[in-house]
């Protein structure tokens, strides 16, 4: 019998890490070329992303790429000014968006400086819902056409760790997270992470394997409880799969 897990996505396994940053990159010019109109993407952190973002870069993708159509979003940070080696929004700026001919109109980070943690998620939740259009999410239209996401060796994904009372959220879009790691974190709670017409993990390296495994057994780690309105994709490298 298939997990729970199992049963409400796809898995995509790969030889290599390169392997699985060509074939997002490839899914993702896909999906944004396909969609006509505005396209909102909701970035995540980590080094298998920031090999992702750097192949976007390069002009083969950067081509395909309607760049004048999408808005881009973070789907958590580290309460940590934008230029810190830290930022998720410094990552991925230095691995793509510096190399594209993008307006910065169409970045969205989430803010971090000039206010204090529990500021900077309401600001960010309230610059959502002005993008959405409204404060209440509908099932027929998500936030996102496209949401990436990793996975932590505890579990956790963006800044949903276990044991934290934000797992329980179910009415902000945005949350202050504050003792569950060494930096304060803002993230994005399962109602506007799961608001996603296409929502995929990326997950590489064997010490990725034990928390995939609990995963794929049916786990209730963070990562294992997302359930987007659309489609939920996992795209691992074959040193992430167990056995």
């Amino acid at each position: 019998m298939p997990s729970q897990s199992e049963k409400f996505s796809r898995w995509h396994i790969f030889e290599t890490v390169d392997a699985v940053a060509q074939h997002v990159a490839e899914w993702l010019c896909a999906l944004a070329s396909a969609r006509d109109g505005e396209f909102a993407i909701c970035l995540s952190g980590g080094s298998t992303p920031r090999r992702l973002y750097q192949l976007l870069a390069n002009p083969t993708f950067a081509s395909r790429i309607p760049w004048s159509r999408i808005h881009w979003f973070w789907g958590d940070e580290r309460f940590v000014p934008h230029d810190d080696p830290a930022s998720n929004y410094r990552m991925a700026y230095n691995a793509l968006f510096s190399c594209v001919p993008i307006s910065k109109e169409r970045l969205h980070p989430i803010p971090t400086e000039g206010l204090s943690p529990q500021q900077a998620a309401a600001s960010y939740q309230a610059l959502l819902q002005r993008f959405y259009g409204d404060e209440q999410l509908d099932q027929d239209r998500p936030i996102f056409d496209v949401t990436l996401l990793g996975v932590g060796e505890d579990g956790h994904t963006a800044s949903l760790f276990p044991g934290s009372l934000a797992l329980l959220e179910d009415r902000h879009w945005v949350l202050a997270v504050i003792g569950k790691a060494s930096t304060a974190r803002i993230t994005l709670t399962y109602p506007a992470l799961n608001s996603s017409r296409n929502l995929a993990f990326l997950v590489t390296g064997s010490s990725k394997k034990d928390v995939l495994a609990e995963i794929r057994a049916g786990s209730t780690a963070p990562a294992a409880r997302v359930r987007p309105i659309g489609s939920l994709d996992w795209f691992v490298d074959r040193a992430a799969i167990p056995g």
